[in-house]
């Protein structure tokens, strides 16, 4: 009986004890999602209800007992503040915490008591600060710490924890330099192991080949040394292996890594691999993608590889590979990419890898291929990408290869080819670049070219075409360069080709042209012109001669020059007779009563018009008021109203036209000066079909960009105007032009100081728009006429519409072909990619401080074909000229400051090396301006005011 009795106290107690435990633990989980919502602002979801049930909440999962076992907030990015501390102390049975692709705060060191944590995810928090010792968490099968800021030393601890699965680190470069432990095989279980650009050095310990369940290997973006152990071969399960851009791994392939039977990707690119490619890798059951580009490789590629039935990308260009591709590759296999450039390649091209209709890129360039381009390329309906320039193929070009329907890029160049150029078809609308220079290619340019709606850039020049230049080129309205130099074009110059606006480089020397220049390109002035070396005649068109181009038309002996401009000229052309006079002046009295007559004509129809439908418009409205209605969005206080701006839009006020609209300079009533650009507007007779999204895209581009950032080196947005029939962004306005205006038309001398002082704050603004936003803004089109100069010369960077254009399009399109950025400044991986990246604007930048240093412009004839100034300048340095470095700098610099200037060329070097991974960061950049600064000057208090600085040469004239 007492026995009993004893029994059911204990139970009791035991019950109630339970109850309490379970109350209090429930109490401590309420408290802490209190202590949650009071830490972290933001939008959570509706079930977050403290009425609720803990349990019930998204994100939240508890076990039989009510205990929270995990928390998963991965992609709240609304969330901002400091995550509480202490967490297990309050869910004591945390096994799974998920925090990825949020913004706040999370303290690590708080969880170091969580003795059951399975789990720990923070990738892309952005999370600064050190680590602490993770060796308390022995329960821990999964770390990803990957997409972080984090410092100091690397948590050695984590190579203790014996249970770990998943252990990534990936994109954490702020570490110190570290060695992978030689007992790294005490993780036994791990199956992924990620520590991309994670700051690892020394050689790959023998005994990773230990782990045998690894499936995933990365170890990219460091500083290997060494050779790879062939123990890596033990590793039976692993199907990718990466371990490009560690520059300094050397040694052969290991004949072993043929034994990797699961392998699906292999990548070591960008190292100092030697010997040849092995067999046993090329006859992997599994492998689809092979990427060993950049390395110093010799041989051939085994024939074994044309067999594989799973290959889909094989990139092994850039190295010194040699004899006949295996002529059958990509017969069993359906290939994506295929990149056999800048090899010893020769023999026929493969005939057989578009037969799996999936082909994208095909990248052969800079090879000794020889032979005809196949029948069978023009049925590869799949391709975006198609460069076979720099080898020695000859025979025509294959019928429908230009009217693929998705190509973006056909690149044929520096071949022997001959016959016509192919008549393009309406299926051409993605191509983009159309290169055909330096071949044998006769006949005329096809007048279908116009077809191919959406072509920046053609180049032809150096064949053997003849013929007129068609006029319906004038209707390619993205078009950025027109090269057709080196011909035996005849006839006249299209005045149609003044409507492509977006015109920066145009070519038409050493041809048989006729006639006169049409006075309708002078509203084109692009940054590089040249009508030299035809048999041109009459008066250069005096827009031309003010815009600083009289040198681009040497070697035409009809041409003359207007008495008034007979000054201007350094090329001493004569003066025009008095014909030409007569028949400008009876031009202009012809064109006058013209528009007399169309404005009478225009006025009698609107009036006739506006009576017949009753509207009653007051005489003193203007046009623009009475059809345009605006929506004004402001981003700075001001002192004007659109119907101010808008009366002033007129033609006496254009300073220049733009690849999206015309740029007008405005003096307001208050005494301010501002700058408008009207974007071309979307019903204009001359738009192409597509405009209205270039016009919608480019003014959302610049107004979501510029009016979101404040920085003084951006331009400054003060609002935009926008309507159905008109857009308009108001800027500051900027006196002193472009830094091309400054650089190159020769009306001014900037001393180096001042270009030191333009350089740093280039780079300070894109080190704003690249690091200091929550979301990196990348430019795409920096060059030195999108750097405007205000009055002290301190420069701002401009002209945001390209990048969001592309990405609007792209969001659309994965396969969109719309290039961004100009020809001279564009990154070289845009040959190989159309992925653009903050990298890309630092190559840009690394061309303008050339340009700077210089004096001279990203391409120019001496440089070579298809060279620009980085090729210029680099040849100069590496002494492959007889030169010494010093002799690239500008020779109207002083001498005393070449030791600084050196110090800003090995920066300008750095920013545009070949691969982007070497490229620095716009925030090192900057540093390294700030310590190159020109000795006995404070850099940050340049005066430009000083006469010192800048020299006046010779006024621009005023338009």
């Amino acid at each position: 009986m007492t026995t009993t009795l004893f029994a059911s106290v204990i139970t009791i107690i035991l019950i109630v004890s339970t109850t309490t435990t379970v109350s209090l633990a429930a109490k401590n989980q309420s408290q802490f999602f209190s202590l949650i919502k009071d830490s972290l602002t933001g939008k959570y979801p509706l079930n977050w209800d403290e009425g609720k049930p803990l349990c019930h909440f998204t994100g939240v999962i508890c076990n039989t007992k009510g205990e929270v076992i995990s928390l998963d907030l991965s992609g709240w990015s609304s969330l901002s503040g400091k995550f509480p501390s202490e967490t297990c102390s309050y869910l004591p049975q945390l096994r799974v915490i998920r925090l990825g692709h949020t913004r706040f705060n999370f303290p690590i060191d708080t969880i170091l008591n969580c003795s059951h944590l399975q789990e720990l995810n923070m990738n892309y928090m952005y999370q600064a600060g050190t680590l602490p010792d993770f060796s308390s968490l022995k329960s821990l099968r999964i770390l990803d710490l990957s997409y972080n800021l984090f410092t100091g030393q690397f948590p050695m601890s984590v190579f203790n924890l014996t249970n770990l699965e998943v252990l990534n680190f990936n994109e954490n470069g702020g570490f110190n330099l570290w060695q992978l432990p030689t007992d790294i095989d005490k993780l036994r279980n791990l199956k992924s192991m990620v520590l991309t650009t994670c700051m690892v050095h020394g050689q790959i310990p023998s005994s990773i080949g230990n782990i045998t369940s690894l499936v995933d290997l990365e170890l990219s973006g460091n500083f290997l040394t060494g050779q790879i152990p062939k123990e890596l071969g033990q590793l039976r399960n692993l199907q990718q292996l990466e371990l490009y851009y560690n520059y300094h791994l050397v040694g052969n392939i290991p004949e072993e890594l043929g034994n990797l039977t699961e392998l699906v990707d292999l990548d070591m690119s960008v190292n100092k691999f030697t010997g040849s490619i092995p067999a046993s890798v090329c006859s992997l059951p599994k492998l689809q993608v092979l990427q060993l580009y950049n390395n110093s490789l010799t041989g051939e590629i085994p024939g074994a590889i044309e067999n594989s039935t799973t290959l889909r990308m094989l990139s092994l260009y850039d190295n010194f590979l040699s004899g006949h591709v295996p002529p059958k590759l990509g017969q069993f296999s359906r290939m994506l990419v295929l990149d056999l450039s800048e090899n010893k390649f020769s023999g026929p091209l493969p005939t057989e890898v578009c037969k799996g209709d999936a082909l994208q890129y095909f990248l052969v360039l800079d090879n000794w291929f020889s032979g005809e381009i196949p029948e069978s390329y023009a049925n590869c309906m799949t391709l975006l990408r198609f460069r076979v320039n720099k080898n020695s193929l000859e025979g025509s070009i294959p019928k429908g290869l230009l009217g693929l329907p998705h190509v973006s890029i056909i690149d044929l160049s520096s071949n022997n080819l001959t016959g016509p150029v192919p008549e393009i078809t309406g299926n051409s609308r993605n191509l983009s670049e159309l290169f055909l220079q330096r071949n044998k290619i006769s006949g005329v340019i096809t007048p279908t070219i116009s077809r191919a709606i959406n072509l920046v850039k053609i180049d032809f020049s150096y064949n053997l075409l003849s013929g007129p230049i068609p006029s319906e080129i004038g209707k390619l309205r993205k078009l950025n360069l027109l090269m057709l130099q080196g011909n035996k074009l005849s006839s006249s110059i299209p005045s149609s080709l003044s409507l492509l606006k977006c015109l920066n480089l145009l070519d038409l020397s050493n041809n048989l042209l006729t006639g006169s220049i049409p006075e309708s390109l002078s509203v084109l002035l692009p940054n590089s012109i040249n009508f030299s070396h035809n048999l041109l005649s009459g008066p250069i068109p005096p827009k031309l001669i003010k815009g600083g181009l009289v040198e681009s038309f040497s070697g035409n002996p009809g041409l003359c020059v207007l008495p008034v401009y007979a000054n201007s000229s350094d090329q001493n052309f004569p003066i025009c007779a008095t014909s030409y006079k007569s028949k400008r002046i009876n031009t202009i009295w012809i064109a006058g009563v013209s528009v007399v007559l169309i404005f009478v004509g225009s006025a009698l129809f609107l009036k006739r018009r506006c009576c017949k439908d009753t509207a009653i418009v007051k005489h003193e409205d203007t046009l623009s008021s009475s059809l345009c209605y605006f929506d004004v969005k402001s981003f700075h206080k001001i002192s004007f109203d659109q119907r101010e701006i808008i009366e002033s839009l007129v033609d006496k006020n254009i300073m220049g036209h733009g690849g999206s609209g015309t740029v007008y300079k405005i003096d307001l009533k208050s005494g301010d000066i501002v700058a408008v650009k009207r974007l071309w507007s979307r019903k204009s007779k001359d738009s192409a079909p597509e405009d209205p999204l270039f016009v919608d895209k480019a003014l959302k581009a610049e107004v979501e960009t510029l009016g979101s950032i404040r920085h003084k080196n951006i331009v400054k947005l003060y609002c935009c105007f926008s309507s159905l029939d008109c857009n308009l962004l108001v800027y500051e306005y900027m006196p002193n032009g472009t830094l091309w205006d400054s650089l190159h038309k020769g009306w001014i001398l900037l001393d180096w100081p001042t270009r030191y002082r333009i350089a740093l704050g280039i780079a300070q603004g894109l080190a704003y728009l690249h690091h200091d936003l929550l979301f990196p803004i990348i430019h795409r089109d920096i060059k030195s006429s999108n750097i405007l100069l205000d009055v002290d010369y301190q420069p701002k960077v401009a002209d945001f519409g390209i990048a969001k254009v592309l990405q609007a399009r792209g969001g659309k399109d994965s396969t969109t072909t719309v290039i961004a950025g100009t020809y001279g400044y564009l990154a070289p991986e845009f040959a190989y990619s159309s992925r653009a990246t903050t990298k890309c604007d630092v190559y840009s930048f690394g061309v303008i401080l050339m340009e700077l240093l210089t004096g001279r412009k990203p391409v120019e004839a001496e440089f070579g074909e298809n060279r620009n100034i980085v090729f210029w300048v680099s040849n100069k340095v590496e002494g492959k000229e007889g030169a010494r470095p010093s002799q690239v700098f500008d020779p109207r610099l002083s001498c005393s400051l070449k030791d600084d200037m050196i110090k800003v060329l090995r920066i300008a070097i750095r920013c545009t090396y070949k691969a982007p991974a070497s490229r620095p960061t716009m925030k090192e950049v900057v540093q390294l301006l700030i310590e190159a600064k020109p000795r006995g000057s404070d850099s940050c208090n340049l005066s430009t005011k000083d006469v010192s600085n800048v020299t006046v040469l010779k006024k621009p004239y005023e338009l």
